[in-house]
């Protein structure tokens, strides 16, 4: 049986692009305290996952940096998405 046409969320280059231009209005304001983000994927259900680098890793603001200003810039750009979580590698 042939394969669906219809890319997942975390392989549709529009919707990462998107994703991404909302992550690049905020990295500065993140480098600028000795953090950032990067993308790891998008899943089935419209989650982004987010890895925390650097500062704000460890940051015991990041989660409401996460909630407050990184979520809502990707829902503005991007309403499609319905939460953003973060899920650094060790």
């Amino acid at each position: 049986m042939p394969e669906s046409n219809q890319l997942s969320p975390g392989q549709d280059p529009l919707l990462i692009q998107n994703v991404e231009k909302a992550l690049d209005s905020l990295r500065p304001y993140l480098m600028a305290d000795g953090g950032s983000v990067r993308l790891k994927d998008i899943t089935d259900d419209m989650v982004v996952e987010l890895e925390l680098l650097g500062a704000c890793g460890t940051c015991p603001m990041s989660t409401m940096t996460l909630r407050a200003g990184i979520e809502q810039a990707i829902k503005r750009t991007v309403p499609q998405i319905t939460r953003v979580e973060a899920v650094n590698s060790l």
